[in-house]
C-alpha cells in the first residue's frame, strides 16, 4: 500500500565529542561536502547564499540558520523545480558527546521509494558525520 502524504521520521545518530565542537563542524556550509553528500560534492557562497552545483538533485541552494546557541542547524533548500524544502537538524548534548538528530520531512508526491531513498541517504550522511569527527 502507497501511504504518499505528509510525516516525518527522525534519524539520528550519537557522535562521541562534545556539543560545541560538533555544532561548529555541522554548521559551517564548507564542511558539508565531506559529509553531506545529499546536497553534493560542491557548494561555494554566491553573493547572500550556498550553491551546491553537484547535489544528486541538481543544482541547489541552501540557506542556513543563523549561528545560535541551540544548536539549531535548520537549512531550506530549493530544488531546481523552485520548490523549497524545510530541513529541521538539532545537535543536542547527549551525555559526554552529541546527538544529532535530521527530521526528514515527506513531501505530498512522494512515494515509499522515495521517502526510503531518502532517509537511507539522511543516514549515511549523518554515518559520515560521525565517523569523520570521532576520527579527529
Amino acid at each position: 500500500m502507497n501511504s504518499t502524504g505528509m510525516g516525518s521520521r527522525h534519524l539520528s545518530t550519537y557522535i562521541d565529542r562534545p556539543v560545541d565542537y560538533v555544532y561548529a563542524y555541522a554548521s559551517d556550509p564548507v564542511n558539508l561536502p565531506s559529509w553531506a553528500h545529499g546536497l553534493g560534492q560542491s557548494i561555494e557562497k554566491i553573493e547572500d547564499h550556498w550553491v551546491a552545483e553537484s547535489s544528486p538533485m541538481g543544482r541547489v541552494v541552501i540557506a542556513f540558520a543563523p549561528h545560535n546557541e541551540l544548536g539549531v542547524l535548520d537549512h531550506d533548500v530549493t530544488l531546481p523545480s523552485g520548490e523549497t524544502v524545510y530541513n529541521p537538524v538539532r545537535v543536542i548534548a547527549g551525555n559526554a558527546g552529541s546527538e544529532v538528530i535530521f527530521t526528514l520531512r515527506r513531501r505530498p508526491e512522494m512515494s515509499d521509494a522515495d521517502f526510503e531513498r531518502d532517509a537511507s541517504m539522511v543516514a549515511a550522511d549523518l554515518s559520515r558525520l560521525k565517523e569523520l569527527l570521532e576520527s579527529a
